[in-house]
């Protein structure tokens, strides 16, 4: 079988090179442009079966390239790579019929599979039959948030995913520590699906006492309690056509739980006090902190909503599992804060990003945030140092196998659970250091490759995204 024609697009001549030296040896026919502009030269004096191209270029960027198949040549198969993964990038990947896009250093075997399966979805698409595109083949443009800051893969993935279900209209599930993001992502899945300009109506389940959350959510007529003294729409009723976000679902009463399971299965409910069924037309995105299988388990959360909700899960990881992105998120609140007090952009000491890498962060990008916006505002200088650290970063070392340096609470401590903290620390420390490639970390930390997965497989952790 003819292996193909490949068009590889990047500035970077070692990086164009290996990529066209691989898929040559595979029996490709390749060629290799430097730029946006020199590729589309050449494809209007050549046909090619894939297209392989960075998104940053000078001249023409990847994206513009990917538009210009799309409109001129909209059966070859494009596959994006880049080493700045965003949403934005995501969104106009899928928007505009990318094959699927990868995160720079990525493994040439991986491209060069990737590349086969383009080739034959390109060949389908050719035929008439329907292609298995890596990515969702329509997403509509909307509102991206520039807030959702990181290029790691995990993030990456989680870029594609909001993309494809912002489209779907189904119900979502966010799931992560407190502070990851939650509320940034399910706005996201909102401001870019087609009730965009429809309401967008949150709530804090776990905010609001149980005895006042039902009329919260689904409003109360004259007279219902004490002190009705008129009647008023819930949140349900506010996002008709729109989408509502029950933050902290894992908090809701459980006998409010059975009026949410019938709002779920058929979209309609009673006013408190009322008895007139009022019908919605809504997108529900629900997020939680908890494990919700476990509350599910000891009779805490009712096993038929959690699966009415779970239909797509998106798990947010904490802060110190993709310390890759932490250099782009301290720049981005440094000059966030800084130009929002209108004072000189403040830098951060070698020595400080040092003991930011070692923190675990349990307050994850929150606690981060609102650390940098304290010391943006109190530290003189144009520099961070330690000194102007809070006493709990003083006071944190790098833990080594040959001491413990720990302050043992009043309490005492779980023994099990600091060392499978610590092994987990250091699992992702050799992947940060091995750029994702599980089988290089393996091998940093002494272990099979097969080991290596089976841990985070342990842990729960999405391999997929490493």
């Amino acid at each position: 079988m003819n292996a193909g024609s490949v068009l590889v697009v990047d500035d970077s001549e070692v990086i164009r090179g290996g990529i066209a030296e691989k898929l040559s040896s595979s029996g490709f026919r390749v060629s290799v442009a430097g730029d946006g502009a020199e590729a589309i030269k050449l494809a209007k004096q050549s046909t090619f079966d894939v297209v392989i191209t960075d998104i940053v270029l000078p001249k023409v960027d990847g994206i513009q390239l990917l538009k210009f198949f799309r409109e001129n040549h909209p059966g070859v198969p494009v596959i994006l790579i880049t080493g700045h993964a965003t949403l934005e990038t995501a969104i106009e990947a899928i928007r505009w019929k990318a094959f699927d896009y990868l995160l720079k250093p990525f493994e040439l075997a991986d491209l060069l599979s990737l590349t086969k399966e383009a080739l034959k979805y390109g060949r389908k698409t050719k035929k008439g039959q329907p292609g298995d595109s890596a990515l969702t083949r329509e997403t509509p443009p909307g509102i991206l948030l520039g807030e959702i800051i990181g290029s790691s893969p995990v993030m990456q993935d989680i870029y594609k995913m909001v993309a494809k279900v912002a489209r779907a209209d189904c119900t979502v599930l966010i799931l992560g520590e407190s502070g990851t993001g939650k509320e940034l992502i399910a706005k996201a899945i909102h401001y870019n699906s087609k009730r965009k300009d429809k309401p967008w109506i949150p709530i804090n389940c776990g905010a609001i006492p149980g005895e006042l959350l039902e009329s919260e959510l689904f409003g109360h007529e004259k007279g219902a309690f004490t002190h009705a003294f008129r009647s008023r729409p819930g949140r349900f009723e506010l996002a008709h056509k729109g989408t509502i976000f029950l933050d902290e679902i894992g908090e809701m009463p459980l006998p409010l739980q059975v009026k949410l399971l019938r709002v779920l299965q058929e979209r309609c409910f009673e006013r408190v006090g009322g008895v007139k069924t009022i019908k919605v037309d809504i997108r529900v995105i629900a997020a939680t902190n908890k494990n919700l299988e476990e509350l599910v388990k000891n009779g805490k959360f009712r096993g038929d909503l959690y699966y009415r909700l779970n239909v797509v899960p998106i798990e947010l990881p904490p802060l110190r599992c993709r310390l890759e992105d932490l250099e782009p998120l301290i720049n981005h609140f440094l000059h966030y804060f800084c130009h929002l007090r209108d004072i000189p952009l403040k830098k951060i000491s070698p020595e400080v990003m040092e003991r930011f890498h070692e923190y675990e962060w349990p307050g994850n990008v929150r606690e981060l945030e609102n650390l940098l916006e304290r010391l943006v505002i109190l530290v003189e200088g144009d520099e961070i140092t330690l000194e102007d650290l809070p006493p709990r970063f003083k006071s944190r070392k790098e833990l080594h196998p040959e001491g413990v340096d720990f302050e043992f609470p009043s309490t005492g401590i779980s023994l099990k659970a600091e060392m499978e903290k610590y092994e987990t620390r250091l699992i992702f420390k050799a992947l940060e250091k091995a750029n994702g490639v599980k089988s290089e970390a393996a091998r940093l930390l002494g272990i099979n490759r097969t080991t290596l997965l089976e841990k985070l497989r342990r842990r729960g952790i999405d391999l997929s995204s490493i």
